[in-house]
């Protein structure tokens, strides 16, 4: 029963030895694993303090890449805008300019029938007037008494000429 009940000398040497090495940690142990202690709470506030900062910088970063983006879609928008615009106004001044082409031709065209047509008129005249001189030759030829003999002498002519 003596290690239930323990004796004072047994008490009083393990006081001592207690307090001796109670003294010796707070001597030479305590302050390092307190300034330890300190210097790992220190360096785990300033790893969260910095990984704040990081979080904070990284949302700063998202918000400025969301609004490059986003001018990066206006100015692919206003590029596609003028790309439409200068291809409407190509084909506006093509449709222009065909226009342009076509009215001239068909002056041209115009022109050239017009011509054509003064050509066989001016063609046409030309060919009665030589066929009335030759009739008009004839008959006097014949130089007929009465003016019904005539006629029937101009007409039976004009059946013998053919016209081209």
């Amino acid at each position: 029963m003596g290690i239930v009940t323990p004796d004072f000398g047994l008490v009083f040497w393990m006081t001592l030895s207690f307090f001796l090495v109670l003294y010796i940690l707070k001597k030479y142990a305590w302050k390092p694993i307190l300034k330890s202690l300190k210097a790992r709470e220190k360096s785990i506030d300033e790893a969260l303090k910095a990984a704040e900062r990081a979080k904070d910088e990284m949302d700063g970063l998202r918000a400025e890449n969301e609004k490059i983006l986003q001018e990066a879609r206006e100015e692919r928008e206003k590029l596609l805008r003028d790309a439409r615009e200068v291809k409407d106004r190509i084909l506006a001044d093509a449709k222009v300019d065909a226009k342009a082409e076509a009215d001239k031709l068909i002056r041209v065209a115009r022109a050239q029938i017009e011509s054509e047509k003064l050509s066989a008129i001016h063609e046409i005249k030309e060919t009665v007037v030589s066929i009335s001189v030759e009739i008009a030759e004839k008959v006097i030829k014949n130089s007929l008494d009465s003016v019904e003999k005539q006629k029937k002498y101009a007409d039976s002519l004009l059946k013998k000429i053919e016209l081209n």
